[in-house]
């Protein structure tokens, strides 16, 4: 089974609520799906709440991963862009290896765990968690 998206626009923010199956190359196709979501759209932060989506990457995928996203944000000329991620574990790297990645590589992204919190971190306004 592919990732599917479901992506929406409020008050200068993309929010996306993902599912699925991780492979590297569904993570990397949806993250291209974002980056166009955000150009088209011209906003300057990405919700994106990923608890549906499921899988355990090796550690090599979560460096490809992560090095992928900020090589893309980067060349699009969206270094401003803030991400804020809601994962679970075991796709939730507790030593958030991929948000290291990126960050080092100049990505503006962090990976919670809980919702509010991304929320505020990100400064959006409160919205229905769909997923519990």
């Amino acid at each position: 089974m592919s990732m599917a998206l479901q992506m929406s626009v409020e008050s200068g923010a993309l929010y996306v609520t993902a599912s699925g199956n991780f492979s590297l190359a569904e993570a990397q196709r949806t993250f291209l799906e974002m980056i166009s979501a955000v150009a088209q759209n011209k906003v300057g932060k990405v919700f994106f709440d990923g608890r549906e989506v499921e899988g355990n990457p090796e550690l090599m995928e979560r460096f490809y991963f992560g090095e992928f996203a900020a090589r893309t944000v980067v060349d699009h000329g969206l270094s401003c862009l803030r991400f804020a991620c809601v994962l679970k574990e075991p796709l939730l790297d507790l030593g958030r290896f991929g948000e290291n990645v990126a960050v080092n590589r100049g990505m503006q992204i962090k990976a919670f765990d809980d919702f509010r919190e991304a929320q505020t971190w990100l400064g959006v306004a409160e919205i229905k968690e769909c997923a519990e």
